[in-house]
């Protein structure tokens, strides 16, 4: 894997809406994530023509794609926000301009989808970071995930991914930008769980949103050969829309079925999000939808994958905070000292 070069202060960031142009529909909200990278980081935030162009085609999406990784005063790209239909974006960007003109990437969810496609090309890239939603945090931005994005941003650093005190899988109301100024009520961390962990898996992560690498898998056009993972770490995480454990175990069982799940000598399932507006959750019952969705992938994994070393409850998915972690870097599972380390 090809890492991209690190930035310095002062450098150009693509600001840009691959999917779902959210920073249209709450313009005030983005504009928050905007002066953090400003502020804290010292960066230029560059946006492009359809970044808040909501109903954007494909094509258009694509072309400011291009354009950001052909220009040379471009050091990076973040993404607004997720979606679903980012896949039709792959076909319309150019790859020899892309693999001839790496650059690092930041985005999770939907954004998946340029995450593997640059995998694909051979270049690394970021799982995490939003302009919307861990930059414009309500109550300020958290030092998980800024530390982690600011090891991705400018440093090739070794660095271990410890569990957090505190998450949340509420949320905010955009549409009303006052609720931003207070914090998230939050729920106490009760630990990782680590399974057939007496070993260490080093690997290449690769992987992402459960459900967009499954659509990669059913569109049989974006998935390399099952050998091009062999030895990697694979990292999942499972969307807002909450799929449940027995739709998890599925697609993992798809996963199986090709052959692929087997690839992996480690496999890291970020903590779910359990509650959304249209699954509002008690408690009780979010921490039962964690524990079936651990449930499923481990019945997964006993079918197609039993000797791979598997941990739920890292924080890089929908919940917060989220870490940023390298995606086509190195990580290290340790079981025998129940550590995660990875190299930004």
């Amino acid at each position: 894997m090809r890492v991209p070069p690190k930035l310095d202060r002062g450098d150009r960031v693509a600001i840009v809406s691959p999917s779902w142009a959210g920073a249209g529909a709450y313009p005030e909200v983005h504009e928050m994530g905007l002066r953090v990278l400003r502020e804290r980081f010292g960066l230029i935030p560059v946006e492009y023509p359809t970044t808040r162009q909501l109903g954007a085609s494909a094509v258009e999406r694509a072309r400011d794609l291009n354009a950001a990784f052909a220009d040379s005063e471009i050091k990076a790209l973040m993404a607004v926000i997720g979606g679903s239909d980012q896949i039709t974006v792959l076909p319309h960007l150019d790859a020899d301009l892309i693999a001839a003109n790496p650059k690092a990437f930041f985005g999770y969810s939907d954004n998946t989808n340029l995450l593997n496609y640059l995998w694909n090309l051979g270049i690394s890239s970021y799982h995490g970071g939003s302009t919307l939603v861990h930059l414009a945090r309500p109550g300020g931005v958290h030092d998980v995930a800024m530390t982690s994005l600011g090891h991705a941003l400018f440093d090739h650093q070794v660095v271990e991914i410890a569990p957090v005190d505190y998450f949340t899988d509420l949320d905010c109301r955009w549409e009303e930008p006052s609720t931003l100024a207070a914090p998230l009520p939050t729920t106490p961390e009760t630990g990782w769980h680590w399974h057939n962990g007496a070993r260490v898996a080093s690997g290449t992560t690769w992987g992402g949103n459960l459900e967009i690498l499954h659509w990669n898998l059913a569109s049989n056009r974006w998935i390399l050969p099952n050998e091009a993972y062999a030895g990697c770490v694979l990292l999942l995480e499972t969307s807002e829309e909450m799929p449940p454990a027995d739709d998890v175990f599925r697609m993992l069982r798809n996963f199986g079925e090709r052959g692929l799940l087997a690839q992996f000598g480690a496999v890291v399932v970020a903590k779910a999000k359990a509650w959304h507006g249209h699954a509002p959750l008690t408690l009780p019952q979010r921490t039962a939808f964690r524990a079936d969705q651990e449930a499923a992938v481990l019945r997964a994994l006993a079918i197609y994958n039993p000797h791979a070393i598997f941990v739920y409850g890292p924080d890089f998915g929908h919940t917060d905070p989220q870490y940023v972690l390298p995606y086509g870097g190195l990580m290290t599972v340790d079981g025998l000292t129940q550590r995660i380390s990875v190299r930004y």
